[in-house]
């Protein structure tokens, strides 16, 4: 078939395969991660080593989260809320996925 007739997956009315979808959900969800981490760690105006030192981590691993390269556990998780001094929220739905920290307000 001559090359002027070929056609995209999408041009001919084909989906993308189950298998994509679910990692295309993973990484938008780690970069979801890796954004939130970074914001409020800048916004706290700490270093990686900084916060690594915070919660008990090594500067690579921070890096690695901010990098969107690691898959977190629950208590690691936990110890960046403790760290960034706020409380950690993922919103996962079928097609979209939201991380955010809210920060603790200090009672004055």
């Amino acid at each position: 078939m001559p090359h002027s007739r070929w056609q995209t997956g999408s041009d001919q009315g084909l989906t993308e395969p189950e298998a994509v979808s679910e990692v295309l959900h993973e990484i938008r969800l780690a970069m979801e991660l890796a954004a939130a981490v970074y914001n409020r760690r800048t916004e706290l105006g700490l270093t990686q080593a900084e916060l690594a030192d915070r919660a008990g981590l090594t500067q690579a691993k921070i890096s690695r989260i901010e990098g969107s390269d690691a898959v977190p556990t629950l208590p690691l998780l936990t110890k960046l809320a403790r760290a960034l001094d706020a409380s950690l929220h993922i919103t996962i739905d079928a097609d979209d996925a939201r991380v955010s920290f809210t920060p603790h307000t200090s009672a004055a």
